[in-house]
C-alpha cells in the first residue's frame, strides 16, 4: 500500500545516469539545500572510465522547480590529494560520495566520507557559493560513516550526530540484541568544529524499520524538538532492505529521544527502488523541510542508482514521530 505520509513524485526517478553529464555507472545519496531560492543538491556519481583512485565525484546540481535539474559537468568535491601535505598512507580518499550539508550562518558544512585502511572516517568541509570550498579537518576516527552537523551551537557548542560502527559481516546472523554487528546513531560535541568529544550514545538499530544498522541526517529544528530523518536497515525475515523513518530529539538536551516513528516513512517498493546496483534502497542524505508550506521533501538515492523524490507534511512527520506511528 501507499505510504500515506509521504508521497513519491510522480516523475520518479527524477535523475537518472540519462541525465547526468558525464559517463557513470551510478548517481545516488545526496545532500540537498535551499541555496538563493534554488533546490540544491550535491550529487556523488560513479564515473565509468576513471583512472582508480578518482573514479568518484560529487556534482552541483541545481533547480528552480525542485524537480528538473541542471547538473554541473565540473566536479565540485572530489578526491583530496593527502600526499601534498606529506601523508601519503594516512588517507585513501577514493569513494567520494553521500556528502551531508549543513548551514551554520552564511556558511555551508559539508561532511562527507574519506577512505582509510581502517575503514570510513569523517571529512568536513565548507563553501559559501558552491563553487569553491576549503577543507577544514578530518573530525572523527574510523569507522564513522559520516556525521552530521547541527545547524546551531546547543548549550555553546557546535554539536553532531555521528555513526559510528564496526565491521558489519553479512555473514553474522542478528542474534536480537545490541551487540557489535549493530551500527547505531551517537553524539558529540565541540567548541570549534574540529576538537569532538563528550561522545554519548543515542540510538541503536532495536525498531521494527531497523535490526542491523541506521545513521541520521542533518538535523531540522521545529517547535517540536530536532526532526531527524534516519536510515534503518532490516535484514531479518525480510530481504537486506534499506528503510527511511524519522525522530525528534529534545531541544535543549538532544541526547534525548523524545519520539521516533514505529514503521517506516518510505520503503523500497518502486521497480528503480528494487533493483539496481544494490537492491531494496532507499537512502537519504539530508532533507529540505519548509514550515510556512508545511512540507518536507526528501531527495534520497533508489538502489544506488538513481534519484527519487519523496514529499510530505511536515506535520504529519513531526506527529508520527510524537505518536509513535
Amino acid at each position: 500500500m501507499p505510504n500515506p505520509i509521504m508521497k513519491r513524485h510522480p516523475e520518479n526517478p527524477i535523475i537518472t545516469l540519462e541525465d547526468f553529464p558525464l559517463p557513470a555507472h551510478a548517481v545516488f545519496n545526496c545532500a540537498q539545500t535551499m541555496y538563493e531560492g534554488k533546490y540544491l543538491l550535491l550529487l556523488p556519481a560513479i564515473y565509468q572510465g576513471k583512472t582508480p583512485g578518482h573514479h568518484t565525484g560529487i556534482h552541483v546540481a541545481t533547480s528552480e522547480d525542485g524537480v528538473h535539474f541542471k547538473i554541473d559537468p565540473e566536479q565540485f568535491i572530489g578526491p583530496l590529494d593527502w600526499a601534498d601535505e606529506g601523508h601519503p598512507d594516512f588517507l585513501h580518499d577514493r569513494w567520494v560520495i553521500d556528502p551531508r550539508l549543513t548551514k551554520i550562518g552564511d556558511t555551508y558544512y559539508i561532511c562527507r566520507p574519506g577512505q582509510s585502511p581502517d575503514g570510513p572516517c569523517a571529512l568536513l568541509e565548507k563553501t559559501k557559493d558552491f563553487k569553491t570550498r576549503e577543507f577544514i579537518e578530518c573530525i572523527a576516527l574510523p569507522a564513522n560513516r559520516v556525521p552530521c552537523l547541527f545547524p546551531e551551537k546547543i548549550n555553546g557548542l557546535y554539536c553532531k550526530l555521528d555513526r559510528p560502527y564496526n565491521h558489519i559481516s553479512e555473514s553474522i546472523p542478528f542474534d536480537g540484541k545490541r551487540n557489535t554487528n549493530c551500527a547505531g546513531i551517537w553524539i558529540s560535541y565541540s567548541p570549534d568544529l574540529i576538537h569532538w568529544g563528550q561522545y554519548r550514545p543515542v540510538c541503536h538499530p532495536e525498531m521494527p524499520f531497523a535490526n542491523f544498522k541506521m545513521g541520521p541526517t542533518p538535523p531540522f529544528k521545529t517547535k517540536d524538538g530536532w526532526l531527524v530523518i534516519i536510515h534503518g536497515v532490516i535484514k531479518e525475515g525480510v530481504p537486506f532492505m534499506y528503510q527511511i523513518g524519522a525522530m525528534l530529539l529534545d531541544l535543549k538536551d538532544p541526547r534525548k529521544i523524545i519520539g521516533m516513528t514505529k514503521t517506516p516513512i518510505l520503503k523500497p517498493e518502486e521497480e528503480y527502488e528494487l533493483h539496481g546496483r544494490v537492491d531494496n534502497v532507499v537512502f537519504p542524505c539530508g532533507f529540505i523541510a519548509n514550515e510556512e508550506k508545511d512540507e518536507l521533501r526528501i531527495y534520497y538515492g533508489a538502489a544506488d542508482t538513481c534519484i527519487g523524490l519523496a514529499i510530505g507534511k511536515l506535520s504529519d512527520v513531526i506527529d508520527a514521530c510524537k505518536n509513535n506511528l
